[in-house]
């Protein structure tokens, strides 16, 4: 049963800290005034030895909660003579430095209690990741640490090392880091499997604790904290609930009011000022960019503009070198360094000491993301966390309002935990029958404990047993050898060979090894290097920039990738896609309701209905009454304050065009109070959505953008091509499965390839010239083919033949050990990694579903994209909660489309023609609206 802690304790300070041994009591009151809130609710559930998981910002203190109720427990035994040569306690982090930052803060505390008692020198902690020394490997096997801090790939190999698993028998307790970091990806899954096979190998029942920053929803992540007992009841779990006990500030910026007419240098160079400000008012600021591309871009700017000195300005991110992110690191820690930007890595909980302000450039995706990353900032539970969103476009201004809204609100999106990974589960497979011969119904019990197996069946584990033992005819030909035995009759496995342990033990791990594919054209002409990511995202057809020019996708073959030149051709995917982070699903959702009130009130104001329309006394709108329905727009005024009877405004001339000023204002005041956005920031999103608005009401569409109304949208190109722009803002990675299942059935319908462009807020098929005139016909045609029963079979017939599944084959069979990275002491090249990897998919093509391929494919659907809630979409549309609303803009494309539209120019070098576009696209509608009128 998962319970709170803030139910189940009362408990005064005083009375916790008494809980704890007299020498830990006396120093705790030494260095401390009193005890943060996730140490008043930890500290009693761990001491009575219950699994908890506690989650709290950075700097509340919960890994100390954790740790000083297990030292008090090893001073008592230390002081009573009674500690002996055996690992109690296991810290688990995602992170090696964040190892070596606990070790230092243990080790800290640990001298200063000696000098209160010297008994507590006794107490040993040890660190081994991948980089430990054989020698340290060594002396920890002699004389094993207390307190062993650790990894997830690691602590997976120990389990199956002879001599020193023996010391884990009686460990007590087991401590996840990060676990917000951790369950969300296949690391995870793996540390799950390892965690129920360590508990099955203890004589005592492992108190596990889980420590979290900002995340959702928390019964969730403890229940796969804690996994489940043998008859599927879970775990018992207490949950300390202090994620919103710090003060946080957090506002959107936009660095100009009009942002769409903004040119790209005098956008930047007031995103720069801004940025300058914040870094001279503050004695450390860290700047979060979505890109690593971007964080060195961002470094270069204000080491030109002279900010800051060069030894105080860094960047910091997983391309640079570990001594790099070391150094910068250790001088964040000691305050040297007045800006550091980053993209990714500096948002766990690595102690990087007091940062002052957090700046985050463009949208982080997420609201759990955003309060992290914001977290950083503010380092103590007194000290305020501080952040400014600066937004570069609409869109972002928009993800960024609704995100500080919510976060502000204490309103966080979904983690998602992946489930039934069978390469995950092959490993573990090699790694108990290393361990010892197995029933396999033993095996099934153990991996079902854990959460992200709960559900496996038992002809899937079957499947993956005969694929480790070789029982798939045709593979040995390829040099793919059982790693086990598997007797059917007795319904039992074990180890295969010398050299089982060798290949788990070099081969273990989740992270696939990702390289630089190089890029050729046809006639053998290098062009420049992609990365794999950002191939697995391309189809035949796709149009890239690469290097300032644009090239079309043919193929590729292992690691080189073959185009041709297609000058003058928009790009179908951008360049920097492969490292943006995808929206979140639920913040999706509070964007299409924040886009459903503008729109209810921009309709009110300008109809005159409800309370809008100006019913606070202000002059001119009984005038606007009294005239009417004039068409037109008073003289002087620009196409865009225009107020028309295709508006089905109630006003005209000055009296409507006051009316206009008045309802936007009160909009805009509405966003700067319940949104947190600056005065340009809240009149830009006011501007963007009154733009939608008169566009469709032009066309005579009444309906308007939501989180029910999925609005889908015809649009000729230059190039006189039929688009359907499908108008959702769900995430990339619920569009991305809801694109391509929509193309595979238009492709069925107009027998022809459709070209895909995916975004977070819409996606578009391009299907040339479909050569009908009833485009309403053929959309709805399209989107009946696809419903909630036959998305994941349109889904799958879609990806098979794209590069993503290539990709992705390889990552999964190399988890799976059938792909091997070390062998016999020799690391593999990827490049023959993929090659061996593509030879062995045709082959599994053959088979029927082979385990590794079904994986593949499971982890393209579900992980890289998220069709399970693609069908809950559809689902709501087949139960009437959700509606599609088909409107042909033709040769003008809706403001909504327009950033999806040029969003392949995103790259730097292209970056001011992709604004000089924007804001053609955006000259193109005001004509429109305009030309309504006359």
């Amino acid at each position: 049963m998962i319970r709170h802690a803030d139910e189940l304790y009362t408990y005064r300070d005083e009375d916790i800290i008494d809980m704890l041994d007299p020498v830990l009591k006396e120093w705790f009151r030494k260095r401390f005034r009193s005890l943060t809130p996730p140490q008043r609710h930890a500290i009693p559930s761990i001491l009575q030895g219950n699994n908890t998981l506690v989650a709290s910002p950075t700097g509340s203190g919960k890994t100390l909660s954790a740790f000083l109720s297990i030292i008090s427990e090893l001073v008592r035994l230390a002081r009573s003579d009674m500690l002996e040569d055996k690992v109690y306690c296991i810290y688990i982090s995602p992170l090696r430095s964040l190892n070596n930052d606990i070790a230092k803060n243990l080790r800290e505390p640990l001298d200063e209690l000696s000098a209160l008692d010297a008994s507590v020198g006794k107490i040993r902690v040890g660190v081994r990741t991948g980089d430990t020394p054989q020698s340290e490997r060594a002396r920890m096997l002699r004389r094993p640490p207390h307190i062993l801090i650790t990894t997830p790939e690691s602590i997976a190999i120990v389990l199956c090392a002879p001599r020193f698993r023996e010391r884990f028998r009686d460990a007590r307790w087991v401590i996840v880091d990060e676990i917000h970091e951790l369950c969300s990806s296949k690391r995870g899954v793996h540390l799950s499997l390892s965690l129920e096979r360590l508990q099955e190998m203890c004589t005592n029942r492992l108190v596990r604790i889980g420590l979290s920053a900002t995340l959702h929803p928390l019964e969730e992540v403890a229940r796969f904290l804690v996994g489940y007992d043998d008859a599927g009841e879970e775990r018992d779990c207490v949950v300390v609930d202090a994620r919103f006990v710090k003060p946080m500030s957090i506002v959107t910026i936009s660095p100009v009011r009009d942002i769409v007419h903004a040119k790209a240098d005098e956008l930047n160079r007031r995103m720069y000022a801004i940025i300058r400000d914040i870094i001279r008012r503050n004695k450390t600021t860290l700047i979060f960019t979505n890109t690593r591309s971007g964080a060195e871009r961002v470094v270069y700017h204000l080491s030109k503009m002279n900010v800051v000195d060069a030894d105080e300005l860094a960047a910091h991110h997983s391309s640079l070198s570990r001594e790099i992110r070391l150094d910068v690191e250790d001088r964040l820690k000691n305050g040297r360094m007045r800006a550091v930007v980053t993209s990714t890595s500096l948002e766990l909980g690595i102690d990087i000491g007091s940062i002052d302000a957090v700046v985050q450039i463009g949208s982080p995706k997420s609201i759990a993301r955003c309060i992290q990353r914001v977290g950083r900032s503010g380092h103590s539970l007194e000290l305020e966390s501080r952040g400014y969103l600066i937004a570069m476009d609409n869109d972002d201004l928009v993800e960024d309002a609704v995100m500080c809204m919510n976060a502000m609100r204490g309103k966080i999106d979904s983690v998602h935990i992946p489930t039934n990974c069978l390469d995950v589960l092959a490993q573990h497979l090699v790694g108990l029958a290393i361990e010892r011969r197995q029933r396999v119904e033993d095996a099934y019990r153990l991996v079902r404990r854990s959460y992200c197996y709960r559900d496996l069946s038992m002809e899937s584990m079957r499947r993956v047993l005969m694929y480790l033992a070789g029982m798939y005819k045709g593979l040995e030909g390829h040099k793919v050898y059982g790693k086990i035995w598997y007797d059917e009759g007795t319904d039992e496995f074990g180890k295969r060979g010398s050299t089982a342990r060798m290949i788990y033990a070099t081969n273990i791990g989740t992270i696939p090894d990702e390289v630089a594919v190089k890029v050729y054209t046809r006639d053998g002409k290098w062009v420049g290097s992609i990365e794999e990511e950002f191939l697995e995202r391309l189809s035949p057809g796709d149009i890239f920039v690469l290097g300032g020019k644009t090239y079309e996708f043919i193929s590729s073959k292992g690691l080189t990738a073959v185009v041709r030149s297609v000058e003058g051709l928009r790009p179908t995917i951008p360049s920097w896609f492969s490292e943006m982070l995808p929206l979140s699903f639920d913040l999706g959702e509070e964007i299409g309701r924040l886009r459903d009130e503008i729109f209810s009130m921009l309709e009110q104001g300008m109809t005159g209905e409800g309370e809008g329309g100006g019913g606070e006394g202000e002059e001119g709108v009984g005038n606007g009454r009294r005239r009417g329905r004039r068409r037109g727009q008073s003289k002087g005024r620009s196409s865009n304050s225009s107020s028309s009877s295709s508006d089905g405004a109630v006003y005209g001339g000055d009296a409507g065009y006051r009316v206009e000023v008045m309802v936007k204002d009160r909009i805009a005041r509405m966003i700067m109070e319940r949104l947190y956005a600056d005065e340009n920031a809240a009149h830009a999103i006011v501007e963007y959505m009154y733009a939608q608005y008169r566009f469709l009401r032009v066309l005579g569409i009444h309906e308007h953008p939501s989180d029910r109304n999925l609005m889908v949208e015809h649009y000729v190109d230059e190039h006189g091509r039929d688009n359907l722009i499908f108008h959702c803002v769900f995430g990339r990675r619920v569009n991305d499965a809801l694109a391509r299942a929509y193309a595979y059935a238009a492709r069925l319908i107009l027998r022809r390839n459709v070209a895909v462009t995916v975004s977070d807020s819409a996606f578009m098929l391009t299907l040339g010239d479909a050569g009908v005139e009833d485009m309403a016909s053929l959309a709805g045609r399209i989107i009946s083919t696809v419903n909630s029963s036959n998305i994941r079979s349109l889904l799958l017939n879609a990806i098979k033949s794209t590069e993503m599944v290539r990709t992705r084959f390889r990552h999964c069979a190399t988890r799976s050990l059938m792909v091997l990275r070390n062998y016999k002491g020799y690391e593999v090249t990827v490049a023959r990694q993929q090659t061996n990897a593509e030879i062995l998919m045709r082959l599994c093509e053959r088979l029927d579903n082979f385990p590794v391929l079904e994986e593949t494919y499971r982890e393209v659907m579900e992980d890289l994209m998220d069709v399970r809630r693609a069908e809950h979409v559809l689902r709501d549309v087949e139960e009437g909660r959700r509606r599609f609303v088909f409107y042909s803009a033709r040769d003008v494309p809706s403001p909504f489309s327009h950033m999806l539209i040029v969003s392949g120019y995103s790259d730097v070098v292209l970056m001011e023609d992709r604004r000089e576009m924007l804001e053609a696209l955006h000259e193109l509608v005001m004509r429109r609206i305009g030309g309504s009128s006359d």
